[in-house]
């Protein structure tokens, strides 16, 4: 079970991958990044061009470019991931995908759904973007499926 659109998996993968990089002094493209995710290209590339311009990736063109973050991007919440992607619904949306869902207008599981919907929002705006990389590196963590 996932909790996260199938775009916004193949975000977090790729974000995580590319800071792992950036963090041993690359910048990779899409080709690598592919790859290293088990991705389609042409989604992912639409997938990074979104988070591009969001401001959430870093990216240069030519024979040395590709996308990378810097000391300061590390440093950004995974919620600015999510975001980008799949919006604020995360945040805010109720378990059952009612929109009319509310404190005054509980839906049956509203109450349980808002514990675990406030600990991934909480999780989400306290990790940071780079905060697995060590870990990546050593290989103690996979980004392939």
């Amino acid at each position: 079970m996932a909790i996260f659109s199938k775009t916004c998996e193949y975000a977090m993968r790729a974000v995580f991958y590319v800071a792992q990089r950036s963090h041993e002094g690359y910048k990779v493209g899409i080709k690598e990044i592919a790859g290293h995710i088990n991705s389609p290209e042409p989604f992912l590339a639409k997938i990074l061009q979104q988070l591009s311009r969001d401001g959430v990736i870093l990216s240069t063109k030519g024979p040395n470019g590709g996308f990378y973050f810097d000391a300061a991007s590390l440093n950004r919440p995974l919620a600015d991931v999510v975001t980008a992607i799949d919006g604020d619904d995360i945040f805010t949306g109720c378990g059952l995908g009612l929109t009319y869902c509310s404190e005054s207008n509980p839906c049956p599981l509203h109450e349980e759904f808002k514990k675990v919907r406030n600990q991934i929002t909480h999780m989400l705006h306290t990790t940071t973007i780079g905060k697995f990389n060590l870990g990546l590196i050593k290989g103690k963590f996979t980004l392939n499926k």
